[in-house]
């Protein structure tokens, strides 16, 4: 009975040796690696993520930025002034635990611009013959103005009737008939709308296709389920940019799981 005992305390303790082996050979293989972006500007708030294991990060002002990945994890660089770019890690990266990564800069064409016939050449008869309206504006003669984006005020409803005013009694009727419920609504439709062109434009529809396996032709649809489900616009104006990504790896799963079953 002891043999037996004996044998069984031997074969757990061999067992668990080689568990606590394996897992210390799989935490051995994750590094995190110290990396800089080497461009020259505009290397601050570069998104770094792992498509592999979803670990992402950010650069800070002088580029660099640390990220966990093993050996063969692709690591996705997105930003508005650059190329998108994968970077697999090799042996190389994982022996020296440093990355240096030069991004390739995204330069807008502009549109082809023609001349007017009427432009002889002459730069002093061209002026004289090019008539220009110059606006007049708060700034040009020393008075306050609004400046910012002009809306319909939202008047709230008076509540004693005795008090009422014509101003009083047409914001009543508004509040009534139901108007200054699709205004607020309109009003959150073309802040998410714009949140979500921001957002397109940052990061790019292929970030949301490698990074999270979202259709091109979803994202849009895909942002405003994030914005409808979770703290999206918050985070991205105020530049909580780890929060949105942490939106996007959430979201991402139960988006693609669903529309996986509808398809």
């Amino acid at each position: 009975m002891k043999l037996i005992k004996s044998k069984v305390n031997r074969f757990l303790i061999g067992a668990l040796c080689s568990l606590f082996g394996c897992f210390s050979t799989l935490l051995a293989q994750e590094l995190e690696l110290q990396g800089t972006v080497t461009n020259t500007k505009d290397v601050e708030g570069i998104h770094i993520l792992n498509t592999t294991s979803r670990y992402n990060a950010i650069t800070n002002q002088e580029g660099a930025f640390s990220i966990y990945a093993n050996k063969q994890d692709t690591l996705f660089f997105s930003s508005v002034s650059y190329h998108p770019t994968k970077v697999v890690v090799t042996d190389e990266i994982i022996e020296t635990g440093t990355l240096t990564v030069t991004l390739k800069e995204l330069i807008n064409e502009l549109d082809e611009v023609f001349l007017g016939p009427n432009l002889s050449g002459n730069i002093e008869t061209d002026l004289k013959n090019i008539k220009t309206k110059k606006l007049l504006n708060f700034d040009d003669v020393g008075i306050p103005g609004f400046k910012g984006k002009p809306e319909e005020k939202i008047v709230p409803v008076v509540p004693y009737l005795g008090l009422a005013t014509a101003v009083d009694l047409e914001a009543m009727y508004k509040h009534l008939s139901g108007y200054y419920k699709k205004l607020r609504l309109k009003r959150k439709w073309e802040d998410q709308n714009a949140t979500v062109a921001n957002i397109i434009h940052q990061y790019g529809l292929a970030f949301f296709r490698e990074a999270y396996a979202i259709p091109e032709n979803r994202v849009y649809d895909f942002l405003l389920y994030c914005i409808d489900t979770s703290e999206l616009v918050n985070d991205y104006k105020n530049e909580n940019f780890a929060g949105v990504l942490d939106v996007f790896k959430t979201k991402s799963k139960v988006y693609v799981s669903r529309l996986t079953q509808t398809e």
